[in-house]
């Protein structure tokens, strides 16, 4: 479910080698939560790893929910059993606080189901989808407060056919492979606009 994948590599390992062991904990939290939502597919162990006035917010087409109850219809309707079969999530960077992580992930899929959580009222395009997204976890009293949710709407819109980039200052896959690989050309949209002048 999630494979780690890095630019820097070195500076990776190094970063895990230092954590504290109260970090420590917060990783393996997070992961327990992750595996559950991916993995098992369990609702009630996924909740467990929540405080109770908990709240989810996918910040692009603001779905969630706020405290356990909105939580758990949230993740019971809408997005565990809504989660592709295929998914693949990459770690590019994970940085730890004394009470906040952030990933900063690729996420693919074959958009093969209704995904209401990421693409409400879109029937199944049967397309393939590569996005980065940020996740902000925020920790207390041992367990997750709350998860901030950020993608690239656009760039998913684009690979599913439902923007048009040549219109627009939009990109589809290429945004998420940048996040791999720096070296990929810049500014391509600025030079486009200068071209048409």
């Amino acid at each position: 479910m999630v494979k780690e994948h890095t630019v820097d590599k070195q500076a990776n390992s190094q970063a895990i080698a230092d954590l504290t062991p109260a970090q420590k904990f917060l990783q393996e939290l997070w992961e327990e939560h992750l595996r559950h939502e991916f993995d098992t597919h369990n609702l009630e162990d996924t909740l467990a790893t929540m405080v109770e006035d908990a709240y989810v917010n996918g910040i692009p087409v603001m779905t969630g929910g706020v405290g356990k109850p909105a939580v758990r219809e949230f993740y019971s309707k809408y997005f565990i059993p809504q989660v592709p079969p295929d998914i693949e999530l990459t770690q590019i960077s994970r940085t730890i606080g004394t009470d906040r992580l952030v990933d900063e992930m690729l996420v693919k899929f074959t958009h093969t189901i209704q995904m209401d959580w990421m693409l409400p009222d879109i029937a199944p395009t049967l397309k393939r989808v590569e996005v980065a997204l940020v996740v902000i976890v925020q920790f207390r009293d041992g367990k997750l407060a709350h998860e901030h949710l950020y993608w690239d709407q656009a760039s998913v819109l684009v690979q599913l056919g439902l923007l048009d980039p040549s219109t627009l200052p939009v990109v589809g896959v290429d945004s998420a492979r940048k996040v791999l690989d720096p070296s990929l050309p810049s500014n391509a949209l600025i030079g486009r606009a200068s071209d048409r002048d």
